[in-house]
């Protein structure tokens, strides 16, 4: 291999040049061809076979499927008054990859929501998911704050919020909804199906904030849930929850349940127990204070049995309603029992034997 330089002392005189070998220079020329092919033939395979991939590379990128929340229904009183109704409410949810940690902002965010800025920084640090909740159901204005922070990856999802106007008075009959808006006791419990619907979604296309900027299509429209309208009588219910606690707190009473029917149809009216809880507000729920006791504890008969004793009778024709019943002295045996008035009453008619509530008399 020769080499020589060009310079004024040589210019006129023909000089040698740098030269590579005829074998390596083949060879960088077939390399170079090969990777073109292999350029060329990936080109044609993705923009020609395989055009799905990057169609959906393509979408990842703006489009997005998102759930459209059905409304809960209504739960009403026989008068068509509301004891439990959903209200619209804003959930935060933040998106890692789009949001930058900053003291700043975090304190701001921290501020707003009433958490503490540790909390909230957690939230980022100890998730690698790409959505996170920071706070649910928080109020549209508490929202509206939120939103006006300089915050790039922080969005709004509308839900709803179960709420119950007549608050304790019927807490133990209706139950109540947990964050996902499902039924987690009493009625909301039982006809979760009845009242929850069932969610829709939609395609959409949103721009690198997370706003929507262009709705594509419904894919699916929400079923808002059916109205459950119940035979309880709101004043009644309020009428016998006020005269309950007068009762449980007069008598020292540890609990207390009371039940109001109509005697014609079976139907029940009022139905409320002690202690009670707020529905609106379980923060601090005590797990004792949900137990429904009028449906779920036991207890005797007792005297509730006396007057289809009476009746039976009566309808045989053995009694009339003033036929004397020897009551005295007080105690009736049968066989191995033996059974007592707690105050002797001597004779008595079988309207007296319901009005005195005489073991021995109904006996």
């Amino acid at each position: 291999m020769s080499y020589g330089l060009n310079n004024g002392a040589t210019r006129g005189r023909s000089v040698p040049m740098l030269k590579l070998p005829t074998g390596r220079a083949r060879i960088m020329i077939w390399l170079l061809l090969v990777w073109f092919l292999i350029l060329i033939a990936r080109a044609l395979y993705l923009q020609g076979l395989n055009t799905d991939f990057l169609r959906q590379k393509g979408d990842a990128r703006y489009s997005r499927v998102i759930e459209l929340t059905a409304h809960r229904g209504m739960i009403t009183d026989r008068n068509g008054e509301p004891l439990a109704i959903s209200t619209p409410v804003e959930s935060v949810w933040v998106s890692p990859k789009d949001f930058e940690i900053t003291p700043e902002r975090i304190r701001q965010l921290s501020k707003i929501l009433e958490m503490s800025e540790s909390d909230v920084k957690n939230r980022f640090t100890h998730s690698q998911r790409d959505f996170i909740y920071l706070k649910r159901q928080v109020p549209p204005e508490t929202a509206a704050r939120v939103m006006q922070v300089d915050a790039p990856g922080v969005f709004l999802q509308r839900e709803y919020r179960r709420y119950y106007p007549a608050g304790e008075v019927v807490a133990h009959l209706l139950g109540f909804t947990g964050v996902d808006d499902n039924g987690q006791e009493g009625l909301e419990l039982t006809y979760q199906d009845w009242l929850a619907g069932k969610p829709g979604s939609r395609h959409v296309i949103k721009d690198r904030l997370g706003r929507i900027v262009e709705d594509v299509e419904s894919i699916r429209a929400p079923q808002d849930g059916h109205d459950l309208a119940l035979s309880i009588d709101r004043k009644i219910q309020y009428l016998a929850y006020r005269e309950l606690k007068a009762a449980v707190t007069e008598h020292k009473a540890k609990a207390g349940a009371i039940v109001v029917l109509d005697a014609k149809t079976g139907e029940i009216l009022a139905l409320a127990n002690l202690p009670a809880y707020n529905p609106n507000n379980r923060a601090k729920l005590n797990r004792n204070s949900t137990r429904n006791r009028a449906v779920t504890d036991t207890f005797e008969p007792g005297s509730t049995f006396k007057p289809f004793t009476a009746a039976a009778v009566l309808e045989a024709g053995k009694f009339k309603p003033d036929s004397p019943v020897q009551t005295a002295p007080g105690t009736f045996t049968i066989g191995a029992a033996t059974i007592h008035d707690a105050h002797p009453n001597g004779v008595l008619t079988v309207a007296q034997v319901i009005q005195k509530s005489s073991f021995v008399g109904a006996a």
